[in-house]
């Protein structure tokens, strides 16, 4: 009994029951237009003219199914009381493509027109079932005009075999709700499915989900660990000469302190972006609040050679002015990723301090923006410079940001140092980092 009267079968039941509810207006619309070609007749009375008016309700049905809210609505009742399975996803979101819509539009043709037929059976079969089933024991009920039993069939035999046919007409008129609901079920994966449209903007959903997460992975590292880098490197330093230069341990701890706040607050920023593009569902919203968000650019560059914990010789030529915000941007994080390189890898000396200037140049041109970084390697590594577990991502965050804004980065031994170039381009309509 449990496939005609278990818990999925009522509910696909009930959702049967409402496609007939649904049916019901343009099922009265039909009704009308019969009425009006057969006058002074009683539609409800005629069951070819109630037939007629259900094949008017269906086109009717459907046309109004092809407005793309029509998809979600019939996806959340399918959800609900069909009894899919878990490995049969349907599609969310409005119906976009014709292809979509046609779809949504046979679908809820579909149920409301087995909904109609199963409604109209559960309103008339259920009570006659059931006084045919109590035939035998209620004389009122043999003897009222409602049933109508024909005399051929009034015989003795009447009220052994009544309850039989009563329950087997109850037990069809389930068979064919839950024949209907199986056959809505099946078909609710392909009509309702996502079409090759959905799933490639679901794809594209995805991708700018990862990509506004690998942003926020690259400003992590890179503010983060420019920060870690160069406070290591001081507090390595101030160590060292703590009973000797007390001065010099002061400045360091000031610099300490500075840099740390100021990463705090930017870490806060980003955690704050993080938390908003953590629902896969907002990647619209996310990814535009993660391109609208206004990071350092060239102008704050003299603050961050200032205290970055490295003598840096600094030559800058051209307009600054001439720079894009979101190249601007772009140039800082890789000129602070030079800088983190510097203090992790360049050549240290006996106090921790780091021996020989970094050699920065930016050249603004007419149709690019160069940055040239050059700095001392050690002649052997050195226990004064900074490692951290996991490095290695710097280079290649370098690498994306320049080529995401059709530009080119590199890095590698020059004259005895290390170099570390890139060239972003300045034309109209740089692209921005997803």
């Amino acid at each position: 009994m449990t496939p005609l009267l278990g818990r999925r079968a009522r509910l696909r039941w009930l959702h049967l029951i409402i496609g007939g509810a649904l049916l019901m207006p343009y099922f009265l619309v039909g009704t009308v237009i019969v009425g009006s070609f057969r006058a002074g007749a009683n539609v409800f009375s005629s069951p070819v003219d109630q037939l007629i008016a259900f094949a008017f309700a269906l086109p009717m049905a459907s046309v109004t199914a092809l407005f793309p809210l029509a998809r979600p609505l019939s996806v959340s009742a399918a959800r609900a009381l069909c009894g899919l399975p878990p490995d049969r996803p349907l599609a969310d979101g409005p119906a976009r493509t014709r292809q979509a819509r046609v779809r949504a539009a046979l679908w809820y043709t579909l149920h409301v027109a087995l909904g109609g037929i199963v409604s109209g059976m559960t309103l008339a079969l259920t009570p006659f079932a059931v006084g045919v089933t109590v035939l035998p024991f209620f004389a009122a009920v043999r003897e009222s005009p409602v049933l109508d039993v024909p005399e051929a069939l009034d015989g003795p035999w009447l009220p052994v075999l009544a309850p039989f046919a009563g329950i087997a007409m109850l037990a069809a008129m389930a068979g064919c709700a839950a024949a209907a609901g199986a056959l809505l079920a099946n078909r609710a994966p392909v009509l309702l499915g996502p079409t090759p449209d959905d799933r490639l903007a679901a794809a594209e959903r995805r991708a700018a989900v990862l990509a506004v997460r690998n942003r926020l992975a690259r400003e992590l590292h890179d503010s983060v660990g420019h920060a870690l880098s160069a406070v290591t490197l001081q507090a390595g330093a101030a160590r060292r000469v703590l009973d000797s230069d007390p001065e010099f341990v002061r400045e360091a701890l000031t610099a300490i302190e500075e840099t740390t706040r100021r990463t705090v607050d930017e870490l806060d920023s980003v955690l704050g972006l993080l938390r908003r593009t953590a629902d896969d569902t907002e990647t619209a919203e996310a990814a535009g609040v993660a391109r609208d968000t206004t990071g350092p650019g060239l102008d704050a560059l003299d603050g961050l050679l200032a205290r970055c914990g490295v003598p840096v010789s600094y030559t800058a030529d051209g307009d600054r002015g001439a720079v894009p915000g979101a190249v601007g941007r772009e140039a800082y994080r890789i000129v602070q990723e030079g800088l983190s390189n510097a203090l992790r890898h360049g050549a240290h000396g006996a106090d921790g301090g780091h021996c020989g200037p970094v050699r920065l140049r930016i050249t603004v041109r007419a149709e690019e923006l160069e940055i040239v970084m050059d700095s001392p390697l050690p002649a052997q590594p050195s226990p004064a410079a900074p490692v951290r577990p996991g490095g290695g991502r710097g280079l290649r965050g370098v690498r994306e940001r320049a080529v995401l804004l059709g530009g080119r980065a590199g890095a590698g031994p020059h004259d005895g140092g290390w170099r570390l170039t890139a060239c972003l381009p300045l034309r109209p309509g740089a692209r921005e980092l997803p």
